[in-house]
């Protein structure tokens, strides 16, 4: 495929509250789904609505990542802004605030709950929100972990007929 051929990129921003669990794990668990599906042309970030700007993954995120394979270890959190809302194509949030927060914030056409957008596919095992497990125990981060790759999973089924290349 040449430089031309390629298809635009196509951005989506995770959004949790301090993009220390949530949000990072979406993302890295988006990152390894992407790669597996070939989309080199989709990016993946995540912020956090009150995020303290360079602080790391969570060590129960860490944890849950490692045990799946995946590293957050150079996790830096990152505060939402109008530049992260703007640079994105899909915003995927985690709670009903996070929603309001990112349509309040100019996202209003491009935000949704990760968990409605994959329920809408099929809502069986679909809860409302995603359930913050910070400072919480392994088992809590574990089901985090399982439900965000099930979640990203189906929203990637989801999108794919506007991003699959």
């Amino acid at each position: 495929m040449t430089a031309d051929e390629m298809p635009e990129p196509y951005r989506i921003l995770f959004l949790c509250t301090g993009n220390t669990c949530r949000s990072p794990l979406a993302e890295v668990i988006a990152r390894r789904d992407l790669a597996a599906r070939g989309w080199s042309h989709v990016e993946v970030r995540s912020a956090g609505i009150g995020a303290a700007d360079g602080s790391p993954a969570s060590g129960g995120a860490l944890g849950a990542a490692a045990r799946h394979g995946l590293d957050l270890s150079r996790h830096e959190a990152h505060r939402l802004t109008g530049e992260s809302v703007d640079w994105a194509d899909l915003i995927l949030t985690m709670s009903p605030h996070h929603l309001q927060v990112a349509r309040a914030m100019g996202g209003a056409e491009k935000a949704a709950m990760i968990t409605e957008l994959a329920a809408a596919q099929d809502p069986v095992g679909v809860p409302e929100s995603v359930v913050d497990p910070f400072g919480g125990s392994d088992s809590e981060y574990e089901a985090t972990f399982e439900l965000l790759e099930r979640l990203v999973d189906r929203v990637l089924d989801r999108v794919g007929g506007v991003v699959a290349p």
